[in-house]
């Protein structure tokens, strides 16, 4: 798809854009960061053109982590998505309240929750761990922890890190559920269709995004 690959986006771009297609620019963005096939971008022209307003197409929650760089493995640009990085990629009210605005007010089209290998604050909650405001973070974490299930004898930490990524995994889906549960203007948007709601998982390994 080509909306003119490395385009500032406009009122006019953005509204052309569905959430079906906010998604595939996403993806086909991924698939050039692998190929090393970067868009040709001019950063200082986007600055100047963003100047005077945005038009993100897309609202990317994801976590902390520093190999996470979230327009460079989607190969975007300057005023092309919303980011929202928190460890453990969960949402609360003051991040919800950021994609409300993001959405309802600027026009993005597609929500990402986006989770990874070998996630830090996902081993923390798996190993329960305690440390200052850590702790009541990675409590978020913890329901996803608790539904993952293990077979006989499996180990439920860190140390298992087939268990972690699982944990990620259900971590991401249940914060799905949370943004339509907590967000009745984001859940009013997704059921007329005007956004979708997705979850992704980053592969710290490959460099490659997994959407579901």
């Amino acid at each position: 798809m080509d909306l003119t690959v490395g385009m500032t986006h406009s009122k006019a771009s953005q509204d052309l854009i569905s959430p079906f297609v906010a998604v595939e620019l996403l993806k086909e963005g991924n698939k050039r960061f692998l190929n090393k096939s970067f868009a040709n971008r001019d950063f200082n022209a986007q600055v100047d053109a963003t100047s005077t307003g945005q038009y993100p197409f897309a609202s990317v929650v994801s976590c902390i982590d520093s190999r996470i760089p979230t327009e460079i493995i989607f190969d975007q640009g300057i005023g092309d998505i919303f980011n929202a990085r928190i460890a453990g990629n969960f949402v609360n009210p003051d991040i919800l309240g950021s994609l409300e605005f993001a959405c309802k007010l600027a026009g993005s089209k597609v929500i990402v929750i986006m989770g990874h290998t070998s996630c830090g604050a996902v081993k923390g909650a798996c190993d329960h761990a305690k440390l200052g405001n850590l702790t009541q973070m990675l409590d978020k974490i913890m329901p996803a922890v608790v539904s993952t299930t293990t077979g006989e004898g499996e180990e439920r930490s860190s140390a298992n890190l087939d268990f972690v990524n699982r944990v990620s995994e259900a971590n991401v889906k249940m914060t799905i559920e949370k943004v339509k549960i907590d967000s009745p203007v984001l859940k009013e948007m997704y059921d007329t269709g005007e956004i979708d709601i997705v979850g992704a998982m980053y592969d710290v390994k490959s460099g490659s995004v997994t959407f579901y």
